[in-house]
């Protein structure tokens, strides 16, 4: 697949793109070889890690029995996942991304092995967790990436909407399944028994990160097994400008193209005021509005949950919207987010809630496809890595500060949390729709005088 952005000095921004074709169908998605070895050790890994994501936290609680601590712990997992997260992008496009993933699975696999070891010995300590929480969010700054830059060069323009949709509703599918499955083990081996950390009920525990390492070794041996002779090979791993460089040439290839710009900052916009709402104000809400409480939550988070998945299916099977559109219905989805978000700090009955959850899960798995596809096409092929994390960046980068910052109004007002920030979210939207860089998404992009002579 040539990306439309691969010889920039060839186009002109009031030349349109050639008609996008409909997704192709799925099943001609997995008829490739490659995808289905990606796929499929994804999808185990994807599993995995929703086992970890539980045991994690239950193990730092039945270890302390303190809930400062879980935080502790997760927040080092997040801190150098945003903060190598550039980094991890230009060593994906200096070497290769199925070499960076390969390097990042094997990583994780000896580390959820060791830590498995550890619980099942009744070795672990507290400050162990906290050296393994930072580590696996190292690697993951590293994966990430690059698992959104192997895409492209394993199927076919014609394939990657549908290839971006089946790896993401995967990833949702996996979020359903993992958690239960997780927890019901836990439960099960422990036997009701929760008053000590002692060995024998943190077994679970341990059968957790067992499984999980299990899954990266899936993963690493469908990666191994890649025909990497078929893989369109961009990566340089002689060039001697420096990783900042690197980092560097990919912020300009941003800033240069101004529709990549705009999206960029709405994406960092709109996560600061959405993402603290969701994972912080809606317990808040379920505990405090909703006379279901806790069940009110898990209904809550269920119906956005299953939105978002029902999106990512309709994002498989319908045609991209044509190219002179396509900045229109991304502004007027993201506008209608920002309206639902606004909805649920004044409805008072969870159904009605739950229903606009859904609608809001729907509209964000649709346009993440959306974006994502347009934004693969767009990027040179050797600025893959780097343009997908500045991606990431923009989407994770600020949520300790939004979910911080949405702590304290919530502590006021949850109303003013939803309210606020949904709104303040429709109109900047709607501002940037005015905007040449929003509505002419579809065009072509205009000169880069940036883009590197080497990557």
């Amino acid at each position: 697949m040539s990306s439309v952005a691969s010889t920039p000095e060839m186009y002109s921004p009031d030349v349109d793109v050639p008609p996008t074709p409909a997704p192709e169908a799925a099943p001609g998605l997995f008829r490739l070889r490659n995808f289905r070895l990606l796929w499929g050790g994804e999808a185990i890994s994807m599993l995995g890690d929703q086992f970890y994501m539980v045991a994690l936290p239950w193990l730092v609680l039945q270890l302390t029995g303190d809930p400062l601590a879980v935080g502790v712990v997760m927040a080092l997992g997040g801190i150098p996942r945003a903060l190598f997260m550039l980094v991890g992008g230009a060593i994906t496009d200096r070497f290769s991304p199925r070499m960076t993933m390969l390097a990042s699975n094997a990583i994780r696999l000896v580390l959820t092995a060791v830590l498995a070891v550890l619980v099942f010995t009744g070795l672990v300590q507290l400050w162990m967790l906290y050296v393994f929480a930072l580590a696996f969010g190292l690697a993951d700054a590293f994966f990430f990436p690059a698992q959104s830059a192997i895409i492209p060069r394993l199927v076919p323009e014609k394939h990657l909407q549908t290839a971006n949709a089946a790896i993401q509703g995967t990833a949702q599918l996996s979020m359903f399944l993992g958690p239960v499955l997780a927890g019901g083990l836990i439960a099960l081996m422990a036997g009701g028994v929760t008053e000590t950390a002692s060995a024998s009920n943190l077994r679970g525990t341990a059968i957790a990160f067992a499984f999980d390492a299990l899954t990266f070794a899936a993963s690493v041996l469908t990666l191994w097994f890649i025909r990497s002779d078929a893989l369109k090979s961009t990566g340089d791993a002689s060039v001697t400008s420096s990783v900042i460089d690197s980092i560097r040439d990919g912020l300009r290839h941003v800033w240069n193209d101004r529709s990549m710009r705009a999206t960029f900052i709405l994406i960092a916009v709109g996560n600061f005021l959405i993402s603290g709402a969701l994972s912080v104000g809606i317990p808040v809400l379920a505990d405090t509005r909703f006379v279901e409480g806790a069940a009110a939550f898990g209904i809550l988070m269920s119906a956005f949950g299953a939105g978002s998945l029902l999106g990512t299916l309709l994002a498989m099977v319908l045609p991209q919207p044509p190219a002179r559109s396509l900045g229109g219905v991304l502004g007027v989805t993201w506008s209608g987010l920002g309206l639902g978000i606004a909805a649920l700090g004044l409805i008072t009955v969870t159904m009605p809630a739950a229903a606009v959850l859904f609608i809001t899960g729907l509209l964000m798995g649709y346009v993440q496809i959306l974006y994502i596809t347009w934004l693969q096409k767009r990027t040179p092929d050797q600025m893959m890595g780097r343009i997908m994390s500045l991606m990431m960046f923009a989407s994770i980068g600020l949520q300790p500060i939004s979910q911080s910052v949405t702590g304290a109004i919530a502590r006021v007002d949850p109303m003013i949390l939803f309210v606020g920030g949904g709104v303040l979210m429709t109109a900047i939207t709607l501002v940037a729709l005015v905007s040449p860089a929003l509505r002419r998404m579809g065009d072509l992009p205009e000169t880069v005088a940036s883009a590197p002579s080497q990557a």
